[in-house]
């Protein structure tokens, strides 16, 4: 699990946590999402990392069918 800081000019205005995930497309990598408190308006926030060449390889079998 990760920590995400939100920061407003270097004071940290919220936290949200974002989970290991296993995407539908394959690749891997977290996901998170919540609310925060910025002044006095709130906002629903995302975050989204995948890891850069997690998809698996399709097979050659799969590319001649195409």
């Amino acid at each position: 699990m990760l920590s995400v800081e939100i920061k407003e000019n270097d004071k940290v205005v919220g936290v949200l946590t974002a989970a290991e995930k296993l995407f539908k497309t394959g690749s891997r990598g977290f996901f998170g999402v919540g609310k925060i408190q910025i002044g006095e308006k709130r906002y629903q926030v995302q975050v989204q990392l995948v890891e850069i060449g997690s998809k698996p390889k399709m097979s050659q079998d799969i590319l001649k069918q195409e």
